[in-house]
């Protein structure tokens, strides 16, 4: 029988993990076994503690500290390192602010089980209700049906990610496992083993934002395909612990420039030049203008983050 381990990474939102682990704790599972591997990043705040007083005694739940904030990327790095040697056969890395239906993972079970050629799956993810970026919008009823990605698209011109489908109702529109996506969301992925030895975990020089498109990219190049399936369904608590602000005008600004200059044009990439100019002369968002200066120096990962 298959074996999946899964990594939840956790920082400063205790509260919204466990919820999430006891979500995982109800899924169906019986073509597979699973383990869940809790990975806190260095919070600092209790949250171990809190975990280890829910958890200790459930032999599906091991719990780790990282000592430090490593980031999204090391975080998760550093628990599939630990999941690995325990031989699972896929690993799911999964946001620790979603609610998942329970059969979601054993339909991305399934799909990989069935299709060899596809490396790294990920499900139709859906706003948790009362979290939509604009509730205004929506009918009580709608809500819970509102789209947060079903895969992402690159505007590969101006180098900008975006999650497919964000803000739509579902009316069936995405149910295909082939639409045209560039990109699967880093908030949940279940991914081969054998894929994460072949080519790597995630790259630690990002340390949050733009890991996943870039890990789907290098997927694609070592010949192997992704896949958003829509019979598979969770719900996103949006934003439970980075928050908006510097943080991303850093990181959004830094890792577009260390994605772009890795997978586009020659022409793109003079364009990027340009725009960096244009941010350093001019953005009135200092953590941008840092952002560009440490991509060109290559102060990458956590880099001149506070």
């Amino acid at each position: 029988m298959d074996y999946i381990s899964i990594i939840v990474l956790n920082w400063r939102t205790p509260v919204l993990t466990i919820d999430t682990v006891y979500s995982l704790l109800k899924i169906e599972h019986t073509d597979f076994k699973y383990k869940i591997f809790i990975i806190d990043n260095g919070s600092g705040d209790g949250s171990v503690d809190q975990f280890k007083k829910e958890f200790s005694n459930n032999r599906l739940v091991s719990i780790h500290d990282t000592g430090s904030n490593l980031g999204y990327v090391d975080g998760n790095n550093y628990g599939i390192n630990i999941a690995i040697k325990e031989k699972p056969n896929y690993i799911l890395v999964i946001n620790s602010d979603v609610i998942a239906k329970k059969d979601f993972l054993s339909v991305l079970h399934s799909f990989l089980v069935k299709n060899k050629n596809y490396g790294m799956v990920g499900p139709k993810i859906y706003f948790a209700p009362g979290y939509e970026f604009h509730k205004e919008r929506y009918t009580e009823k709608e809500k819970g049906k509102v789209f947060w990605s079903v895969g992402g698209k690159i505007d590969w011109q101006n180098v900008y990610g975006s999650n497919l489908g964000i803000d739509e109702v579902d009316h069936g529109q995405y149910d295909s496992n082939n639409p045209s996506i560039d990109y699967l969301s880093g908030c949940c992925l279940l991914i081969r083993t054998s894929v994460i030895k072949e080519i790597g975990p995630f790259d630690s020089r990002y340390f949050m934002y733009s890991e996943d498109a870039d890990y789907s990219r290098k997927i694609l190049k070592h010949d192997h395909k992704i896949a958003y399936i829509w019979k598979s369904v969770l719900w996103h608590v949006n934003s439970g612990s980075s928050g908006r602000g510097p943080i991303h005008d850093y990181f959004l600004t830094r890792n577009r420039l260390l994605f772009g200059f890795r997978y586009c044009s020659f022409r793109t990439k003079f364009a990027l030049f340009r725009d960096s100019i244009k941010i350093i002369l001019s953005s009135p968002y200092p953590w941008q203008r840092i952002g560009v200066r440490d991509f060109y120096i290559n102060r990458l990962n956590k880099g001149s983050w506070k």
